[in-house]
């Protein structure tokens, strides 16, 4: 079921454009964020807002979702389409260097939990796409342009 914020989103907008971003942590534990709209656990991300580019938006959402700052440059790593949010829907990936972490934030209606975890010992309901996504890079499986 499509969460009242992607709804108002697609509805306002023909065209929507997406961004997640993989980040890891000095120890090499992937950030992963879980929605309060959306099963399962998932890369932060988030849409692109008008007049925004799409390196900003990862940066925004990567503060907002999880209080975590990209030290460096973001490094695009693929675009993909989604065909399942109105069959318009792209989203940008990239992959940030070196961050810095604030505290988590605290719970709110959109972010349930923002936590970082060892590629080994990954959430059971890690969301499908976030799991295509982490194979690709780290390449197990050849990239898809398909989210």
């Amino acid at each position: 079921m499509l969460g009242l914020i992607p709804l108002i989103r697609r509805v306002r907008h023909g065209m929507t454009l997406g961004v997640r971003v993989m980040a890891e942590d000095a120890d090499g534990r992937l950030l992963l964020v879980r929605h309060s709209y959306l099963p399962g656990w998932h890369l932060p991300g988030g849409g692109v807002d008008f007049g925004e580019t799409a390196a900003d938006a990862a940066r925004r959402e990567l503060k907002e979702e999880a209080n975590v700052e990209a030290e460096e440059p973001l490094a695009m790593a693929g675009m993909f389409f989604n065909p399942r949010v109105g069959g318009r829907d792209h989203v940008v990936l990239f992959r940030a260097g070196r961050i810095v972490i604030g505290p988590r934030p605290a719970r709110n209606l959109e972010i349930l939990a923002a936590e970082f975890f060892a590629p080994d010992a990954l959430p059971q309901d890690i969301s499908p796409a976030t799991l295509r996504r982490i194979a690709e890079q780290e390449g197990r499986t050849p990239v898809s342009d398909m989210w």
